[in-house]
């Protein structure tokens, strides 16, 4: 409207402005005419003024109307809407509303002076837009401030998407989630089994899969003799999970001929953009339940993965093939390399620093420079250190920082007894190495390192210990180890077996035969695990305060000890000599933080207790660090974390 107001003054303008000019142009040349057009000249100019005083009424006139009918238009929507709507004073006190309103939201009753918190609830929330449910009707409330003359009166303007919601919610519980299903260790189950046997286990674990499927009204096919795909909707996921994947239990009540338990990995993907999409994340999935020892559930979510299961103990894999085929690619990816840097997890212990002087000694006899990246005062191995560098490697143990000059484009950085990035013993050096291998056994955790040219992970063996030994026999006639190499080696094998009595398989016991021809003497072996009698006594004390709760027995350290870290393990390991005993763990503080020592004999899988509280490990030995925390708060999680594993798993004979 002003552009057309605008417009108009200047048509009227533009004939004056030609007169005026003309009348100056008649005096110049004629001044007798010039006479004749100052009348003229002054009636246009007259006539100009009433023209644009009457368009100025005329659009003041149209202005008010218009304002008129736009308040009337306003003044009767909340009457005429057909939303219904309610107006509020400064006591949030109703004191308008309309038909719809009447009828719809108040039920037929007279609100006139009730509180609006009948309607929107005790707190109204902030914003211009929220949500309410009213007889089971959904709303989306839009609330008006009065501003001025009407400060402190709302107008709210009731949206009834009761439908659009119900079908927002139906088309999220319809849309699919997707399985990705193995049969852990197959060949292994069935190494021993006749043919008619192993036909009828797997038609067996075929069935109990289909039935699960079938009972969530979902569809399942066979990709491979062992592997399975399945499509279920949301709307039943959340069954599932209340039950714990019952699946797994199903399936782990059957039993092959020589009683090695049948189990499943499972990967799950949902709320996925497409199904391409979606059968790679449940395969990831999948390999990351495999990775932590299979007979469990990994569900992917936007965070990470939530796991369910995990209670059985890992089968042993009997065929060594794959460790021959990473023992070759191995050696070769040493041999194109300028170097070799091979470090372990912070605070080292004698599995990860046995493991690294066996992959030191095999890399110097492939010719290459080799080194091992340890924190020279925050260690648990100084009695070995001290005896390797005695024999032989006085120059091979650096703290990481001395290494970072002799790091270039094909330096090889081997991480052994860990694969998550940051419990390593430095991750800046990790960063700096652009070729990187893994070797652990420890079961797998969200945050792994996942730019390994090579990632031997293997959650059946005992010890990365143990997988290095195997590796060494692969290498090559030129690669051996000697008797000093054999009893790091055997060491580290000891800690994570608790000397040879749990996660000990057929091939923990080859290797230990083969660090044994190489010379190893377990005398000397046992001694690297001797104490002062100063933590003998501190292990003692830590042994007798312990309590017991729900077959864990956990104890406290409550005194000043510099070798808290070596004593505490021990303490827990003690402990499950306890009758009754089946899990120990062992809290201290080190620093700001408090740490957890857990050890179990198997029925109780501490490392899902771990994992709760944000550590991890194995099914029989794991751990945390709380940071910033007293240990009587601390002890109060770890109650938590027993008791939530004690309601949802059921402790494995």
């Amino acid at each position: 409207m002003r552009k057309h107001e605008k417009q108009y003054r200047i048509a009227v303008r533009i004939p004056l402005a030609a007169l005026i000019l003309l009348t100056a142009a008649a005096f110049y040349w004629n001044p007798e005419d010039y006479r004749i057009l100052i009348p003229i000249a002054a009636f246009v100019a007259i006539l100009t003024i009433a023209v644009l005083t009457s368009a100025d009424r005329s659009l003041a006139k149209f202005a008010l109307d218009t304002g008129k009918r736009i308040e009337e238009l306003l003044f009767r929507t909340p009457l005429e809407t057909p939303m219904p709507v309610f107006v509020t004073d400064e006591n949030n006190e109703i004191i308008w509303y309309n038909e719809e309103c009447y009828h719809k939201v108040m039920g037929d009753r007279d609100w006139y002076g009730m509180p609006s918190a009948g309607i929107l609830g005790e707190s109204i929330p902030q914003g211009s837009s929220f949500p309410v449910t009213i007889d089971r009707r959904e709303y989306t409330v839009y609330a008006v401030k009065g501003t001025g003359s009407h400060a402190g009166m709302n107008c709210y303007y009731l949206h009834d998407d009761t439908q659009l919601k119900h079908d927002a919610r139906m088309y999220w519980l319809s849309r699919p989630s997707l399985f990705a299903i193995m049969i852990d260790s197959l060949d292994e189950v069935l190494q021993d089994a006749r043919e008619n046997e192993r036909s009828q286990l797997i038609a067996q674990v075929e069935y109990v899969i289909e039935q699960f499927v079938s009972e969530n009204n979902g569809f399942v096919i066979k990709t491979d003799r062992d592997k399975f795909f399945a499509v279920i909707e949301e709307r039943y996921m959340k069954g599932i999970i209340e039950k714990r994947f019952v699946v797994l239990d199903r399936v782990r009540a059957l039993s092959s001929v020589d009683k090695l338990p049948v189990t499943l990995s499972i990967g799950v993907a949902r709320d996925v953009a497409s199904y391409p999409e979606g059968e790679q994340a449940a395969r990831q999935a999948l390999d990351m339940a495999q990775g932590r020892g299979g007979d469990q559930v990994a569900v992917k979510t936007p965070n990470g993965y939530d796991f369910y299961g995990g209670l059985s103990k890992g089968i042993e894999k009997r065929t060594k093939v794959k460790t021959r085929i990473v023992a070759t690619a191995l050696a070769e990816l040493i041999e194109s390399s300028s170097n070799v840097i091979i470090m372990g997890h912070k605070f080292a212990d004698l599995d990860a620093l046995g493991a690294a002087v066996g992959l030191l000694r095999a890399s110097r006899q492939m010719g290459k420079s080799a080194a091992v990246a340890i924190n020279r005062t925050r260690n648990l191995v100084g009695p070995l250190l001290e005896r390797l560098e005695k024999n032989g490697y006085e120059n091979s143990f650096y703290n990481p920082t001395d290494l970072m000059d002799r790091i270039d484009e094909r330096t090889l950085l081997i991480v052994v007894d860990t694969h998550l990035e940051h419990v390593l013993e430095s991750a800046e050096l990790y960063h700096l190495c652009k070729n990187v291998a893994v070797i652990d056994h420890h079961r797998r955790m969200v945050g792994y390192i996942d730019n390994a040219v090579i990632f031997y992970h293997e959650p059946y063996a005992s010890s990365a210990s143990e997988m290095v030994t195997e590796l060494v026999q692969y290498f090559g006639r030129q690669c051996h180890v000697t008797r000093t190499e054999a009893e790091a080696l055997l060491a580290g094998i000891m800690l994570d077996t608790r000397n040879f009595t749990i996660r000990t398989g057929v091939r923990t016991f080859e290797a230990a035969a083969y660090l044994r021809r190489q010379g190893a003497d377990t005398v000397e072996v046992r001694k690297m695990f001797s104490s002062t009698m100063d933590d003998y006594q501190s292990r003692s004390r830590l042994v007798s305060s312990a309590e017991i709760y729900h077959r864990c027995a956990i104890a406290i350290n409550t005194t000043i000890s510099d070798d808290i870290k070596l004593v505490a393990p021990q303490a827990a390991d003690e402990l499950l000599s306890i009758s009754g005993v089946d899990a120990s763990f062992v809290l201290y503080e080190y620093g700001d933080t408090v740490s957890i020592s857990a050890r179990s004999m198997g029925k109780i899988n501490v490392q899902v207790i771990m994992e709760a509280l944000g550590g991890g490990g194995h099914q029989t030995m794991a751990a945390t660090q709380i940071p910033n925390i007293s240990l009587e708060d601390a002890r109060q999680k770890l109650l938590e974390a027993i008791e939530s594993y004690n309601q949802h798993n059921k402790p494995q004979e």
